[in-house]
């Protein structure tokens, strides 16, 4: 089976799990969320995420998005992944917002390619990237 990890300092990618469910429920027993927890040691993260990843088939695969490159949440988890002999079969981006998390989750199990995988969803994440504008004009009406 292939996840979507999201692994954040503090609480993001449990909140941005949350929020995925509301577009995505039924696919979301294949979603996992680690953050590193306020107080918490990379060391204690390393060993519950090591306790979740021994309870999952050894062929799984994953496509993790993680809240920064190079944190140690996404260190700490790398480094599990790759002592149960998972990291070399995971796509691995930093970055990570919604439409990325979402696309991830829709795309995984359809596109077979590492490659076109990993593209669409950096595409998606840098399209979602954009300002709001509002217009203003000399009418009293309070839209947007």
């Amino acid at each position: 089976m292939k996840y979507l990890l999201l692994v954040s300092h503090g609480g993001f990618s449990e909140g941005l799990k949350s929020t995925l469910a509301m577009f995505a429920g039924g696919a979301m027993d294949s979603v996992l969320a680690v953050g590193l927890k306020p107080g918490e040691s990379v060391e204690t993260l390393g060993k519950r995420f090591d306790q979740t990843v021994a309870a999952l088939p050894a062929d799984s695969q994953f496509v993790v998005l993680a809240d920064m490159i190079g944190g140690s949440p996404l260190t700490t988890v790398c480094n599990v992944l790759n002592e149960h002999d998972m990291l070399d079969h995971s796509i691995v981006l930093g970055g990570m917002n919604f439409p990325m998390a979402l696309t991830a989750l829709l795309s995984k199990d359809t596109i077979d390619d590492a490659s076109e995988l990993k593209e669409k969803i950096l595409s998606e994440a840098r399209a979602a990237i954009k300002e709001f504008t509002v217009k203003s004009d000399d009418s009293d009406d309070d839209d947007i």
